[in-house]
């Protein structure tokens, strides 16, 4: 209901009720809903998520400050917040490179690595979140090269086992004093050129026709030491039973030995 005030004759006529409550009442919701933007747009709360760290900044200098996994606060405008990832990642290279022997060896190489959280202030401030690009590719394919010079083309082959190990080795020295920890280091492929692949299968295939040959060689000596070892017996036999048809008389005992297996029957003529 309305309340009037009059103010005596020739006074001014003044209306303040229901009206000025809901003016006053519409300012305060818009008030309300300009502070809740407000609050949304400078956004202080954050989470970071599992497997990661964020590195506190205040005014874009980083503050060294490292803040674990969930629900953080910051000041706005004033600080901001960068997630790093620090799980296991795995980054794939092709690297060329020349062997010891001079031949032209293309690799698909990857390493397993992650970050260590400790040191991801100093990873962000004198890298930034591109790591990857600026300092472990050009490792890779730095050690790679350095490696693969130390082996001819057919050891990278026969001694594949030991060129990752050295790499690997190498990789860690490279990287763990800036931050990145190496976890495994895999050689996904060797590749030459065609007539390194056409020579390599020539000396397979020669190597294998060498064996083969030895094998049939090792049979026949075997196969003639039987026959000789046979005929030996043989001799050996004859020789026993001339003696003991020398001990029997000679040629009396041959005689003796015709009549035994006569069957009676005399030759015809």
């Amino acid at each position: 209901m309305a309340v009037f005030n009059m103010k005596g004759e020739g006074g001014e006529f003044v209306a303040d009720g229901g009206a000025g409550k809901f003016f006053r009442g519409f300012k305060r919701i818009v008030l309300f809903f300009f502070l809740l933007i407000a609050f949304l747009i400078v956004n202080p709360f954050g989470t970071i998520g599992a497997g990661e760290r964020g590195v506190q900044l205040r005014f874009s200098a980083v503050t060294g400050k490292i803040l674990g996994e969930g629900l953080y606060f910051r000041i706005p405008i004033a600080e901001r917040i960068v997630t790093m990832d620090i799980k296991i990642q795995k980054e794939v290279a092709e690297a060329s490179a020349a062997s010891k022997d001079l031949q032209t060896v293309h690799s698909n190489v990857a390493i397993n690595f992650h970050i260590d959280p400790e040191r991801l202030a100093g990873i962000y401030q004198e890298v930034g979140v591109d790591y990857k690009e600026r300092i472990i590719d050009p490792a890779m394919q730095e050690g790679v090269k350095a490696i693969t010079a130390k082996f001819t083309a057919e050891e990278l082959i026969t001694k594949r086992e030991m060129v990752k190990d050295e790499v690997k080795a190498l990789l860690r020295d490279k990287l763990q004093p800036r931050g990145i920890i190496v976890d495994e280091f895999n050689i996904v492929d060797f590749g030459f050129s065609a007539s390194f692949n056409s020579a390599i299968e020539a000396k397979v295939t020669a190597t294998q026709a060498k064996l083969k040959a030895e094998q049939d060689l090792a049979r026949i000596q075997v196969e003639a030491q039987q026959e000789i070892a046979k005929a030996e017996g043989r001799a050996k036999a004859i020789q026993i039973e001339t003696q003991a048809i020398n001990s029997q008389g000679g040629a009396s005992y041959v005689q003796l030995k015709a009549i035994e297996k006569w069957n009676g029957k005399l030759p015809d003529t």
